[in-house]
């Protein structure tokens, strides 16, 4: 999916730099091993990832302002740049939720979408829910209602996980944590944590609706026009840009990770669902762009979204 190259990105709608080094308080340990099992735990992180962050790091909570942050990268000004470097495509696609989401939540709800805050960082990061590394994969804190990015991990996505490396994988990333941010607003983001482990758990359940809003903002994205202009963010959506999202949602399934890490699948342990379901449930927000189509927690099969059917 590629950004049309005049889109102009807001100099202030991120925030960069600042956080802590990879020493001080922050400990992963584990070796390889451990950073999987981190990412595991807390990739797409959904519900209140603080508790996990502040036992996996060691880390203090802090949701305080940093020394040394700044705003977005100099280097992001168009959607040029944003076709062009990856930091600059988590900012404009940010920005571009923001546009589909303002208009789309209060129609679709009756809730006035409030935007999300937006963080890049490198190595490391202290948040409102605790310290993190970039072992942990992006992530949304609901302390502090910020989104955060390691754009490093894109690369990992590829290389470890199998995606594919096209725009809309990585854009389909943002989509899902600002997804999480929506389930903050709609007061559904601590289901994760009532149940947080199983097939049919609601940790399951909320991972798959964030999946299911990234679809929501895709149907969008390449029709409704940008504020103060006649254009939309991105250009048409092809089927390649719709197999690259199927494919990063596909690499981060439960069931894909937890054979390739432990020769086995042990469905009593998922937290995000399997490969199939993510991207069915992807597929069911995009095709229809309706929240209601986003009911996992009414879904009395999660392998069938009723709009697929």
């Amino acid at each position: 999916m590629t950004f049309n190259e005049g889109m102009q990105i807001d100099p202030n709608r991120a925030r960069s730099g600042g956080g802590v080094g990879r020493g001080g308080t922050i400990a992963l340990g584990g070796g390889a091993g451990g950073l999987i099992l981190l990412v595991i735990a807390l990739l797409f992180g959904g519900g209140d990832p603080g508790s996990l962050l502040g036992q996996l790091t060691g880390g203090e909570e802090s949701g305080q302002s940093q020394p040394g942050l700044e705003g977005t990268p100099d280097h992001c000004k168009t959607g040029a740049d944003a076709n062009r470097y990856a930091d600059c495509r988590v900012v404009l696609t940010a920005q571009s939720l923001d546009a589909v989401w303002s208009e789309e939540l209060p129609k679709q709800t009756g809730v006035r979408y409030e935007e999300p805050g937006l963080r890049l960082f490198t190595n490391a990061v202290s948040t409102g829910c605790g310290n993190a590394t970039s072992a942990v994969g992006p992530f949304y804190c609901p302390a502090d209602q910020t989104a955060y990015f390691d754009v490093a991990f894109f690369q990992e996505l590829v290389t470890q996980f199998g995606s594919s490396g096209g725009p809309l994988a990585q854009e389909y990333v943002v989509a899902h944590e600002v997804g999480h941010h929506i389930q903050n607003q709609l007061g559904d983001l601590g289901r994760s944590q009532r149940d947080p482990r199983g097939p049919e758990s609601g940790a399951v359940r909320t991972e798959l609706q964030a999946d299911c809003y990234a679809g929501i903002w895709a149907y969008y994205a390449d029709k409704s026009p940008a504020p103060g202009g006649s254009e939309p963010f991105l250009k048409p959506l092809s089927d390649t840009d719709i197999r690259d999202a199927l494919s990063a949602a596909s690499a981060v399934g439960d069931d894909r990770i937890q054979q390739s890490t432990q020769g086995q699948v042990n469905p009593e342990a998922w937290t995000h669902g399997s490969s199939e379901q993510r991207q069915k449930w992807f597929l069911s927000g995009y095709r229809t762009g309706r929240v209601d189509a986003c009911d996992t927690y009414g879904a009395n099969d999660l392998n069938n979204p009723p709009a697929l059917r």
